[in-house]
């Protein structure tokens, strides 16, 4: 038995990895976070029985490579108005709630940290739940724009590494 995992696989992609090893990968990690929840590709992962995991799943990438139209001085689901009330009304930070969403829908939520204390303050999820209708309010903050590399024009020459000068 072969078990795999894979980045970035659209659905189209997993269709065609499994057809083609017939081979379902155990987990599908792609950019996941509020402003860009890829419904898609956790419903493809679901239908084939693959767990999703979210890479920047509190979206700290999005600031810096989007094109989507946002509240002013809006960078980051972080920042966010919808967030932040939540945060607010359950007494935690805007982070908390944003992975807690991620709990939500059944994503792996790894969050990345080197502060000893935001890695203690992530762990602190499992005590509050949102609401049906505050996970929708979180779901609508869509942009529909990815913050990260396209996987559909991704290629070798997108990040170009001199190995000799490594």
């Amino acid at each position: 038995m072969r078990a795999i995992g894979v980045s970035n696989f659209e659905p189209d992609h997993l269709d065609r990895l499994i057809a083609v090893t017939e081979t379902v990968p155990a987990v599908n990690q792609v950019e996941l976070h509020p402003f860009y929840p890829q419904q898609a590709i956790r419903d493809a992962n679901r239908r084939h029985g693959i767990v999703t995991e979210a890479w920047s799943p509190i979206g700290g990438v999005y600031g810096r490579n989007t094109n989507a139209t946002l509240p002013t001085g809006v960078t980051s689901p972080l920042d966010h108005p919808i967030i932040t009330a939540l945060a607010d009304n359950y007494g935690k930070t805007p982070a908390q709630v944003v992975l807690r969403w991620h709990l939500h829908h059944d994503v792996v939520v790894i969050p990345k940290s080197v502060h000893a204390d935001r890695i203690v303050e992530n762990s602190k999820i499992f005590d509050f739940a949102l609401t049906a209708d505050e996970v929708a309010r979180i779901d609508a903050l869509d942009t529909g724009v990815r913050a990260g590399s396209d996987p559909e024009t991704f290629s070798a020459t997108s990040y170009q590494v001199d190995i000799d000068n490594q």
